[in-house]
């Protein structure tokens, strides 16, 4: 019996959830399956409360290897069809991930398991925080195939690495190897490629013990905080605070704290 291929992989450990693009033969390209998968798992984890945090991570040798080289040079695909075309290929398309991502509510992490370039690099940038494996490479590599990013990577890069490092970055489609993403703050972290995934496992589940509806609230605080004023952003936080206060976890976690001792939350 041949197990039915998915091309994204979902498994929930406790409140973690590991996504792993799945099509390790074309090092994990953003093909249209990959695309549909996400954005529906993003959309289920936005509606179970059972998630706490997410980790994005690629099957096999790579990370993900961005666009389809192949559909480049025989202008099928993302790459087909009018002008018109291609900016609703686009939308219809690719564009979903950086939208679904953005408004994914369980905050994330990418442990980056070998090359990610291209809309791969991106993917990596669209993930709350980002740990890399020793053979981990990153190449916002646009440029060497004539192309802008058209997935949101020029509004995800600078925010990840400043706008300095970004420019050279997309300027020069240079790799960038693991330890000099760690020194340009890319990644927070990198480890042995065997110990990839527990040490995002244990960094998940540290996150994922923080009660949920406060940790999810907290997400979009210093995510909507980016780009509103400042009077804006404190009555977002006046009006969140609020609503964490009158959570039975909040009541609990400040109880536990007082008597030292380990939480119980009940995810409400």
């Amino acid at each position: 019996m041949t197990q039915h291929h998915h091309p994204v992989r979902y498994e929930q450990d406790g409140g973690v959830v590991i996504l792993t693009l799945n099509e390790p033969t074309t090092r994990n390209a953003i093909s249209p399956a990959i695309v549909r998968a996400l954005v529906e798992y993003t959309e289920r984890i936005n509606a179970d409360l059972s998630v706490g945090c997410v980790i994005l991570t690629g099957a096999g040798k790579g990370f993900s290897s961005g666009g389809n080289v192949k559909q480049m040079k025989e202008r099928t695909g993302l790459f087909g069809g009018s002008p018109a075309d291609i900016r609703r290929s686009y939308q219809q398309g690719i564009q979903r991930i950086p939208l679904a991502m953005y408004a994914l509510e369980a905050p994330s992490i990418a442990a980056v398991n070998g090359a990610a370039v291209g809309a791969g690099c991106d993917l990596a940038s669209m993930c709350d925080m980002r740990i890399a494996a020793r053979s981990a490479t990153f190449a916002e590599s646009f440029l060497r195939v004539g192309l802008v990013s058209g997935d949101g990577g020029a509004w995800f890069l600078p925010r990840a690495v400043g706008m300095s490092k970004a420019c050279e970055m997309t300027f020069t489609g240079d790799f960038v190897e693991a330890e000099e993403a760690l020194r340009i703050g890319l990644v927070s972290k990198v480890v042995d490629d065997d110990k990839l995934l527990d040490e995002a496992m244990a960094l998940a589940r540290r996150i994922a013990a923080q009660p949920v509806h406060s940790l999810r609230l907290t997400k979009r605080l210093l995510r909507d905080s980016q780009h509103v004023g400042l009077a804006t952003a404190l009555e977002m936080a006046s009006a969140m605070q609020a609503l964490a206060q009158h959570t039975k976890d909040q009541h609990e976690a400040v109880l536990a704290f007082s008597e030292k001792r380990e939480p119980k939350f009940e995810r409400r």
